[in-house]
């Protein structure tokens, strides 16, 4: 089944509502505010630790370079996570699928819980639904037994991303816009899309600017893993990992480099220690204007020697 195809399919599966723990007399304002504005963010130390203990009063947010105040908070969270893996399987990733099998089952074995869900899509000419919504580990080392190489095509195709006169052969910006639009743009709670790629993109119809501003609209983090054959490209050679670098620093996640010294299974292992470590953060804007634009966001900690990873803004 085509992602295309299963667009309706996420008003019945969306998973619990974004709610605030051991916070119980408190609407779930959250859902149901329009005007909220939510943020996840990770904070680490100059040496890259990440840093789990900070309080609401630990951090100053600013729109726009106006100070806003924060009005929900918390940190170590238990909040609904949503996870949409994207495997590239065009050719040039074509040795490295079987590992990608492995450690992606483990990943979801270990990082979902009862209220998580998780999706699969795999991209190369077209972008295709693999798996659903779903918090079954079971249904998710199915779909991904079910990963297998896409060649090229060209000329006219009847996949989910129609591509006329030119050759496609990994959409990548494509598999974003779609993951991001059509699967989480409704969903609430946390949200991230998991890219596995060598970052090459030929035949996309949206541009990288499109997929980046379709992941801010859903509130989604992007992290991608950097993953190349080099024996694909040869030796000296690699693809760029400067679209991926982009699309996740604009949306507050952060790019990893798959090598001897930090395999696939160890970054989904740091992958899972991160999304357990963030502090999710909502705030009404003072700015009442609805036009659509874009505003810059920025967050500040108190301890100037932290760094803090959160996309860098929203539309309204």
């Amino acid at each position: 089944m085509r992602l295309i195809s299963t667009v309706c399919l996420f008003l019945l599966l969306a998973p619990a509502p974004w709610a605030q723990p051991q916070k119980e007399e408190e609407p779930l304002s959250i859902k149901v505010d329009v005007d909220v504005v939510q943020i996840l963010c990770s904070v680490r130390d100059k040496r890259g630790a990440l840093i789990g203990n900070l309080t609401k009063d630990d951090f100053t947010l600013f729109e726009d370079g106006k100070q806003q105040e924060i009005k929900y908070f918390a940190r170590e969270t238990d909040l609904p996570l949503t996870i949409g893996l994207l495997v590239d399987v065009s050719g040039s990733q074509a040795r490295l699928i079987q590992e990608e099998r492995q450690a992606a089952y483990q990943f979801f074995s270990q990082v979902l819980r009862k209220k998580d869900m998780a999706f699969l899509i795999s991209f190369g000419p077209e972008a295709e639904l693999l798996q659903d919504f779903t918090n079954s580990p079971r249904l998710l080392q199915t779909a991904l037994d079910g990963l297998r190489v896409s060649s090229a095509v060209g000329g006219l195709h009847p996949g989910p991303v129609p591509t006329a006169s030119q050759t496609r052969g990994t959409v990548l910006f494509d598999a974003v816009y779609l993951a991001a639009s059509d699967r989480l743009q409704k969903e609430v709670g946390r949200k991230a899309i998991v890219l596995i790629t060598d970052g090459m993109d030929f035949g996309s119809r949206v541009k990288k600017s499109t997929a980046i501003e379709a992941a801010q609209k859903a509130d989604s983090i992007i992290y991608s893993i950097y993953y190349v054959d080099q024996s694909v490209y040869g030796f000296g050679m690699g693809a760029s990992d400067s679209d991926l670098k982009q699309m996740s620093e604009e949306t507050g996640g952060r790019i990893f480099h798959v090598g001897r010294k930090n395999t696939l299974s160890e970054i989904f292992r740091q992958l899972q220690e991160e999304m357990r470590s963030q502090y999710a953060i909502g705030f009404t804007s003072s700015n009442e204007k609805k036009d659509g634009g874009f505003r810059k966001l920025e967050i500040r900690t108190k301890d100037k020697n932290l760094k803090v990873q959160a996309r860098k803004g929203y539309y309204k």
